[in-house]
Formats: C-alpha cells, structure tokens, sequence
C-alpha cells in the first residue's frame, strides 16, 4: 500500500511532473482523435506528414540552441528511427481500423516489450513476479480480442508488433540518454521515416482535401508538444511516480470512442481492458518497489 500513495500522492499534489504528465496525455489523446478522423488516408502517409512536421520544429529548435544535428552515436540513432517508424505505422493502423480504447489499449503493451528486450539490450533485471504481471496483460489482450468482433486477430497482431517495435525504441532511447541531446533522438525519427514513408506513399497516395489538411498538420504539432511535456515530466520527476498517469489517456480513448465515433464495449471487454491496464500498472509499481530496495 505504501507504494500506491507513493505514486498517487504527488497527483494530489499537482507538482509540475505530474502537471506536465497529463498535458502530455492529453496532447496525445487528441492526436489519436485526429488520426481516427483521417481514417480514409493510408496510415503510412499520416506517419510522412506527421514527420515533416517534427522535421521541421526538431531542426529549427536545436539550431537556435546551436546543438549538432548529426549526434554521435547515429547505428543507434538510426536504429531507434527505424523501430519508432514500424511502431507508429503499426499503432496508426490500429486505430484507423479498430475501436479507439481497444487499439490504445494493445499498445499500452509496450512497457512489457521494454521490460522484456531490456534484459538483453541495457542489461535490465527482470523479477519472476514481473513475468506474472505480462502474463496477465497479455491475459487481458486474449479477453478483449475474443468478445470484440470488431478487433480481429490480423488488427490485434498489427497492434502488438507496433507494441513490440516501440518497447525496441525505448530501450534504443535508453540506451541514447547519456550521449545524445533530447531533440537529437527525436530528430533522428523524421529524417528516417521520412525516406521510409515518403517511398511507400508514392505508391499508396490519396490526397488530402479540405479539414484533412488541417488534422495532418495537427497530428505533428500534437505530437511534438506531447513529446515536449513528457520529457519536461520524466526530467522533473521520478519515471515512477509519473508513468502510471499515463494510462489516464485509457479515459480519453473511452470517451472519444463514444462521443466522436459511437464505439461501445461488451462488459467483458471492459474486463479485458481493466486487466491489461492491472497487468501493466502492477508491474511498474512493483519495479519502482524494488529498485528503491536494490538502492538501498
């Protein structure tokens, strides 16, 4: 129980992690709304739009700081903008195809792939207990897929492997934090998926008319600012004490499903969900327990 409120006190408190932390959310959140809305344009050419914005604030910003734009460690960087990019085509599939909450829901697996690809990559220790708390989430996966009609296997393997691929992208960013500037491993997305993406529209192109415009534009500035608060959260406050906010934006999904695109859920996969989100939330609570107790 004492590491319940030591999570949820500083929500009480609204300091500036915690504040930032739900801007961040709800950025996000908006984004996920307008990539739902442009359903009818190919995910893989939202993700090219969506670079070129990033592309575009990312340079401007370190230039301004006089911050080289190359870094130094580019295997990796590029690494990280090969896996970012299948992360966000995968997750951008998803939602365009199934219910809001159920895709937001399959990529909230995410943590679990760090965890798991973080043994071998930066070297992470994983409790036996920890295993449980996947099982469970993935547990929960098993239950939403097999009540909802909506959530085929096809579109919940998409959205898994998007999962995969992002907990890959952290673990590269984890491995980036100590040699590289912030803006340079967000820099390092669009100039790979740029190439990536821009090769793939040409052959799937479907052009954007009136108000589609406008939610290209907004799925990169959303995302740049969800970005921005998250980091200025993780730096000023504990992974630990913040990350569990994020699964507020489950909220947002639920709402905007029902509000904007009518979306309804059989009660079982309301259970599915609230598993998964126990599986995940379990997890980081007990980690945060026992690297406090590994420090001590």
């Amino acid at each position: 129980m004492q590491c319940v409120e030591v999570v949820y006190s500083p929500m009480m408190k609204m300091t500036p992690g915690v504040r930032h932390m739900f801007l961040a959310i709800f950025y996000f959140s908006l984004m996920n709304l307008c990539v739902k809305y442009l359903s009818h344009i190919p995910a893989v050419e939202i993700v090219f739009f969506r670079s070129l914005v990033s592309l575009t604030i990312s340079w401007y910003i370190l230039k301004k700081q006089r911050v080289p734009l190359l870094g130094n460690n580019r295997k990796i960087l590029i690494t990280r903008g090969v896996t970012g990019t299948i992360a966000l085509i995968a997750y951008f599939i998803t939602l365009q195809n199934i219910p809001l909450a159920g895709a937001v829901t399959i990529h909230y697996l995410a943590p679990i792939f760090t965890s798991l690809m973080g043994i071998a990559i930066v070297k992470e220790k994983v409790n036996r207990w920890q295993y449980v708390f996947f099982l469970l989430s993935f547990l929960g996966i098993l239950i939403i897929q097999g009540v909802d009609t909506r959530i085929t296997l096809g579109y919940a393997l998409i959205g898994t492997v998007g999962a995969i691929f992002s907990g890959l992208a952290y673990n590269m960013i984890r491995k980036l934090k100590n040699s590289e500037h912030p803006l340079v491993i967000i820099l390092y997305f669009p100039l790979v998926s740029i190439p990536i993406t821009g090769l793939i529209t040409l052959f799937d192109w479907v052009l954007p008319v009136a108000w589609d415009w406008m939610m290209l534009l907004l799925v990169g500035i959303l995302t740049q600012l969800g970005q921005f608060y998250m980091t200025k959260s993780y730096q000023s406050q504990e992974l630990s004490k913040v990350s569990v906010i994020s699964y507020v934006g489950m909220v947002f999904a639920l709402a905007y499903g029902f509000i904007f695109f009518d979306e309804q859920y059989h009660i079982n996969a309301y259970l599915g969900m609230i598993v998964v989100l126990a599986g995940v939330v379990l997890n980081l609570i007990y980690k945060s327990k026992w690297d406090t107790k590994s420090v001590s």
